[in-house]
């Protein structure tokens, strides 16, 4: 059994997720909330203590017992939502804390938001406290206090937040807030935090019938929304979980999907791997359309394919791309170092922004293709979108030799990347698919020589005759886990000799039981940083699916079964493993549990005997 005392910072794994889609809170195993940004994914936090447990802030609701007195935690969902339970078992009774976050309908971006909390206790009685103790503007901003019969109010320059409860409060350490009480089994109190950003944030007591139609019309929006997955296959559970993850990470007003809730959580502790994450990658553009189209939420891809037209009606006066950008749109993302936060477990530094915005990517053509190619299966493109994709075409025809920095965001400077020429290829082939399947006006002949001289190159420059595999960069002779795409782009039959030999040398040189690193850092391109990094879990899921393509059906499900094992406890994955099934790296993390619904998708069409290679 888990004791809840454990040091300051608690592990990532321990954390589950509620949000209004248009941001997230995480709660911990401990009943803390330890990140919150208001009012959107990428809003400075109020609640940051994931990245300074002094500093940071928090809302915490946990029992105080002697310290003699053993407390265990476990969280659950509410059946089919993304409603979390916080549950303390001890030998004097059982509580429990329920999270959740009103849905707004409308996508009002100027809407409050409000976290809603609700104590209880099952069985016996329970000493709890809470604390609230907000920390503005990552922790920069000074906030001041105003108590009435119904709570607080905290008031900061840019935001203001309503706390309130039936409870007395009084004031705790950084103009925080604390409440003492004990309930008896069906007792129940509820905290209200409301918030927003016009400093209009109002104190209304929440009755029990208002805390019973917020919740309920929260339970009926979720199962409601899940009830619409079409997906019936084997790890359904696993399966639906992803997708309410992935509706989370969702920004309703503009459909666009975050690729992690977090910033800066460390791929190694202690090392300077930290990234911002919560900005939108069109590297996960084709795994996204793939994901919901797979799973029936049309809604969902026609919104995110709205959000990736506008991004294409954008396109630099030369027809090129950048790879990342706001969820709304925007190009600047200025990465920027908060100095004052100690990072997580003292992982510093502390990032907001992320300057990869700036690095030329070159894969990304071939991710935004293979993404309208696969929406123009379910609805047919404008010719207006086709005639910018031309234009991106031809930067692309005219740049694909060009050195980047690749799928991996290395900072050691460009290179070659053989991944990035597989993606120029597909960006040819798919516009060709497009063109021919619709009659859409192209340069066919120019596209049909670019794509075969593409594969050509590929084929001479990218693969090591010393090593029998293809490899990360022309020149290198090291294996990189990105090659394991090729089969899932059809640029390799999963057959292919040569396709074999490279899975072989990536499951001998980079592959840890079921973890697989993107590559070995001491060996492969200088990525510009120092330290090392855990497993890439979408890696894992990437050789699942490629060993199922290939036929090789016991072995890939043994990985998928120990790789859904190391889902945490209500079914979330962050980024990375350090070599003890840690979680490392931003959490939840989108483009794992994308690649998690298309290996289970195909695993289950595999066993099924429907799976093509």
């Amino acid at each position: 059994m888990e004791n809840m005392r454990t040091s300051t910072y608690q592990p990532i794994e321990d954390y589950g997720i509620i949000g209004d889609l248009h941001t997230v809170a995480l709660v911990g195993k401990n009943g803390s909330i330890d990140w919150c940004c208001i009012p959107r994914f990428d809003s400075p936090s109020v609640f940051g203590a994931l990245l300074d447990a002094e500093k940071g802030g928090f809302f915490r609701i946990s029992p105080t017992l002697s310290d003699s007195m053993e407390i265990r935690s476990r969280q659950i969902y509410y059946p089919e939502t993304n409603i979390l339970v916080t549950r303390f078992l001890t030998d004097d009774g059982i509580g429990e804390v329920t999270d959740f976050m009103p849905i707004k309908q409308g996508w009002d971006t100027t809407h409050p938001h409000h976290i809603i909390r609700s104590v209880s206790v099952v069985q016996g009685s329970l000493p709890f406290e809470m604390i609230c103790q907000p920390a503005c503007n990552y922790a920069r901003d000074q906030h001041t206090l105003d108590f009435n019969e119904h709570g607080v109010i905290f008031k900061s320059e840019h935001l203001c937040l309503a706390l309130t409860t039936s409870l007395p409060l009084k004031e705790h350490a950084r103009k925080g807030v604390r409440a003492s009480f004990t309930l008896q089994a069906n007792q129940r109190v509820y905290f209200l935090l409301e918030c927003t950003r016009e400093g209009d944030a109002k104190l209304h007591p929440l009755t029990e019938r208002h805390y019973e139609e917020d919740f309920q019309d929260t339970m009926k929006y979720w199962q409601g929304w899940l009830a619409k997955c079409t997906y019936q296959g084997r790890w359904r559970e696993m399966v639906q979980r992803s997708a309410l993850v992935l509706k989370l990470l969702t920004y309703a007003p503009t459909g666009a999907i975050v690729a992690a809730a977090t910033t800066s959580l460390p791929e190694h502790i202690g090392g300077p791997r930290n990234w911002d994450y919560r900005y939108v990658w069109l590297r996960d553009a084709s795994f996204t359309l793939y994901g919901l189209l797979t799973l029936g939420f049309t809604d969902e891809a026609e919104a995110f394919m709205g959000w990736l037209d506008q991004r294409c009606h954008e396109l630099e006066p030369n027809g090129s791309l950048q790879p990342i950008y706001t969820i709304d749109g925007k190009r600047e993302l200025n990465e920027t170092v908060l100095e004052h936060l100690e990072g997580y477990r003292k992982s510093a530094p502390v990032r907001i922004g992320n300057g990869a915005y700036c690095q030329n990517q070159l894969d990304v053509y071939g991710e935004l293709l293979d993404s309208i190619y696969i929406f123009n299966r379910h609805q047919d493109i404008s010719y207006d979108l086709w005639k910018h994709l031309r234009h991106l075409l031809s930067w692309l025809g005219d740049h694909w030799r060009t050195p980047d920095e690749g799928i991996w965001e290395v900072r050691g400077g460009p290179r070659n990347f053989v991944h990035s020429r597989v993606m120029s290829w597909v960006a040819f082939d798919r516009a060709l698919r497009i063109a021919r399947h619709r009659g859409l006006p192209a340069p066919i002949t120019d596209w049909t020589n670019t794509s075969a001289e593409i594969y050509d190159d590929i084929m001479d420059n990218g693969w090591s005759s010393e090593k029998q595999s293809f490899v990360q960069y022309y020149g290198s002779t090291e294996a990189d886990a990105s090659s394991l795409l090729m089969v899932l782009t059809r640029f390799c039959g999963p057959t292919d000799p040569q396709m074999i030999s490279t899975l072989e040398r990536i499951m001998r040189e980079l592959t840890s039981d079921s973890h697989v690193y993107r590559y070995d850092p001491a060996k492969a391109a200088n990525d510009g940083l120092s330290g090392t990094e855990g497993t890439f879990t979408p890696c894992s899921f990437w050789l699942v699916e490629v060993l199922a393509r290939a036929g090789r059906l016991i072995e890939a499900r043994l990985i998928l079964e120990k790789m859904l094992s190391y889902a945490n406890h209500v079914g979330l994955y962050a980024e990375e493993f350090s070599p003890t099934g840690q979680a490392l790296g931003n959490f939840p993390q989108a483009f794992t549990h994308l690649a998690l619904i298309s290996a289970c998708y195909n695993m289950d069409r595999a066993l099924n005997g429907t799976l093509t290679g």
